[in-house]
């Protein structure tokens, strides 16, 4: 047998320009080629340009924002500024009640508390109303009112406020972080009192959350607020030498405690 053209055909390229040398080249080198979109970038090994990035070049500064974060504006206009929001209520009769309520950011008072069965936009706008009779003369100090996009939030609802010299801020959708404030409160309120009493109707609803309202009002304490309560004005003094007194809230669900006078 004649290996000649076998030896010559597996030749490598430095055998000689025969045919040998012609199939050495046709193969590809060793190795992983570079991907083909990287070739024909500066800087790359074994691209179109060998050259290193220029060390003079340099980045500017990150763009600053047209308009604050939106927890600076939170923070810049607490005292100005109203949140609501809307929670459920699943009744042991299968039925459900929807709550709505309104706090203020800088005190973290909950001034409105109100329930239906049927939610409409009508309600709502009626409820807003009632909250600007309810706050009276401070009505005027608050400019901003930050809801989600629920659909009961209509368009009548925000000329109630825009009446009053407010604007209504709306959330991101799905992003109930930026309504920080009132999910703690429904979330503190399903912990404290919701989830251990039994709800039978709207009308017994009506009694249970008006003397939570009370107690959070008036006696818990705030993190927020150096653990004072909303309604107790800042600075004043008690004496810690005086008797502790007990009273219980919600039937003996929950228990206060403060000094005698």
């Amino acid at each position: 047998m004649d290996l000649s053209v076998g030896a010559g055909a597996t030749a490598g390229p430095g055998r000689g320009a025969g045919a040998g040398g012609a199939a050495g080249a046709a193969k590809p080198a060793l190795g992983i080629q570079a991907h083909p979109g990287r070739t024909d970038r500066p800087g790359t090994p074994g691209g179109g340009g060998d050259d290193p990035p220029d060390p003079g070049r340099r980045f500017g500064p990150a763009p600053r924002r047209a308009s604050p974060a939106w927890r600076q504006f939170l923070a810049s206009q607490a005292s100005g500024t109203l949140a609501c929001d809307f929670l459920h209520v699943d009744t042991v009769l299968l039925g459900r009640v929807y709550v709505v309520f309104v706090m203020e950011i800088q005190t973290r008072t909950v001034p409105v508390l109100s329930m239906t069965a049927h939610p409409a936009g009508a309600w709502a706008v009626q409820q807003a109303r009632n909250l600007l009779m309810d706050l009276g003369e401070r009505a005027g100090r608050f400019r901003f009112l930050v809801g989600d996009r629920d659909g009961k939030f209509t368009t009548a609802l925000d000329g109630v406020f825009a009446g009053n010299g407010a604007r209504v801020v709306r959330t991101p959708v799905r992003s109930p972080q930026a309504n920080s404030f009132p999910e703690r409160f429904a979330g503190t309120l399903r912990r404290e009192c919701l989830d251990h009493v039994l709800i039978l109707g709207e009308q017994r609803l009506r009694s249970i959350l008006p003397e939570y309202a009370r107690h959070y009002n008036g006696h818990r304490p705030h993190q927020a607020r150096r653990q004072q309560p909303p309604q107790r004005p800042p600075g004043s003094t008690i004496d810690i030498t005086a008797r502790i007194e007990r009273s219980q809230v919600l039937g003996g669900l929950i228990s206060e405690y403060r000094r005698a006078a």
